[in-house]
């Protein structure tokens, strides 16, 4: 059996009764079943204000930093807010940067008539920033409110559902062959070159093994 990914979900609002709850409560045992996945969620809730210090030295961006580490994957649960995201959300992704390096990451969008599309848009150019490889399929909400019942399910749930099963499909092959791009890289950049002095890490590797 392969082991499991460790997949973040982040919610896109900090709002009082924001929607992206009802779409993480349906989403969470869709992800589960699959069987792939080990889920831990990250909220921007949980971030009040920027302090004087810097957002990367805030004690609770501390505490979102290594969550953001850990992930294999990340899946965006977003709205729509004003042709793009919402504040919060990218106070969160500013909270950190190397950890987010070199991760796949989707996005469930949700809103009006665009259904949030405008927001994943946004996300792939500040993403791309962080390297992290968005992926093509995304799985989008056009006028949420008329989309979901009272159970928490969409009117339309075998359609949502395959939506989401393709997303995951695609997420989990891009988480795979990232990490295991990812670690022989890390190994070698953290470790010790004997004959080369004070270089280490890759640098030191190559500049040892083209002397």
């Amino acid at each position: 059996m392969m082991e499991r990914l460790n997949l973040a979900i982040i919610y896109g609002s900090a709002s009082k009764g924001r929607f992206c709850d009802t779409i993480v409560n349906w989403l969470v045992p869709i992800i589960l079943e699959d069987g792939d996945f080990l889920i831990e969620t990250i909220d921007p809730a949980l971030i009040k204000h920027t302090p004087r210090s810097g957002r990367q030295n805030c004690p609770v961006t501390t505490q979102i930093r290594p969550a953001i580490a850990e992930a294999d994957a990340y899946l965006i649960v977003t709205p729509e807010y004003n042709h793009s995201f919402t504040g919060e959300l990218k106070l969160l992704i500013d909270s950190a940067r190397d950890e987010w390096c070199r991760k796949p990451a989707g996005f469930v969008t949700y809103g009006g008539i665009s259904g949030g599309l405008r927001a994943a848009e946004q996300l792939r150019n500040v993403f791309g920033e962080l390297h992290v490889a968005t992926i093509r399929e995304t799985v989008s909400f056009a006028n949420v409110w008329d989309c979901f019942g009272d159970d928490g399910r969409p009117y339309d749930n075998a359609t949502a559902r395959a939506a989401v099963q393709k997303q995951l499909a695609d997420l989990k092959w891009w988480a795979r062959a990232l990490r295991d791009a990812r670690l022989p890289l890390e190994t070698l950049e953290h470790a010790p070159v004997a004959g080369t002095g004070p270089q280490q890490g890759i640098q030191g590797t190559l500049q040892n093994q083209f002397a």
